[in-house]
């Protein structure tokens, strides 16, 4: 694993400190590793840390009302999690679990905000990784209240294989293997549909489903059906 300063250098959110700051904030930050279905923080956790992917995939979820599990979003390496409710102080609003082995960055919330208040430069760097983690999520309000379900879907894997793609003959495998309902979740949509499109994209060549992901064959395909 790399040393936590250089985890905190590949993250979206801290890659704008000068280099004096990273190393300021690895010395109050700690690595901590979740298998498969662990749980990072669950709803409700006061947030004690601000925590960034260094390795493996964590997904955001939420239990509504009716006892079922949705989806909000998906994370990657060098990804923050849950920053802006960690800056807030507020309670998480939904639960992080790892999707695959992966390994975090911790830092301790507190000692982060006497950094903050110690040094300006940390704190201007900080608040320009938050404004383009929100311009990073305003992006995202297509895939889930875009017009049409299928250009939802072909947001969510443009994105996909962008982020996360490997090339590879045919296409850009994705190494996600999400489910079907976990696919709606992300599109807004009834599982139903979600299985009418991706058998129908299979047909098509567009976008087939492995056993350990998805392989993304036409990607001007998808770019014409995002802008639908």
């Amino acid at each position: 694993m790399a040393s936590v300063e250089e985890l905190l250098r590949s993250s979206t959110l801290y890659r704008s400190l000068s280099r004096e700051d990273q190393k300021r904030l690895a010395a109050v930050s700690l690595a901590r590793s979740y298998e498969k279905g662990g749980t990072i923080f669950a709803e409700g956790d006061a947030p004690d840390f601000l925590v960034t992917i260094a390795s493996g995939r964590v997904k955001v979820v939420k239990m509504i009302q009716s006892g079922k599990e949705i989806i909000l979003e998906i994370f990657g390496p060098g990804d923050p999690v849950g920053a802006v409710v960690a800056y807030e102080g507020r309670p998480y609003p939904a639960s992080a679990v790892a999707i695959e082995h992966s390994e975090c960055i911790l830092v301790r919330r507190n000692e982060f905000f006497d950094l903050f208040e110690r040094h300006p430069s940390l704190a201007r760097g900080f608040l320009t990784g938050m404004a383009q983690r929100i311009v990073e999520l305003t992006r995202r309000i297509p895939e889930v209240a875009g017009g049409r379900v299928e250009t939802r879907f072909a947001h969510l894997f443009l994105k996909l294989a962008a982020r996360m793609g490997r090339p590879q003959p045919g296409g850009r495998f994705v190494p996600m293997p999400l489910s079907r309902q976990e696919l709606a979740d992300l599109t807004g949509t009834t599982i139903e549909t979600c299985i009418r499109i991706m058998s129908r994209w299979g047909k098509e060549g567009i976008v087939t489903t492995e056993s350990d992901g998805f392989l993304v064959k036409d990607l001007a395909a998808l770019e014409r059906r995002a802008e639908a």
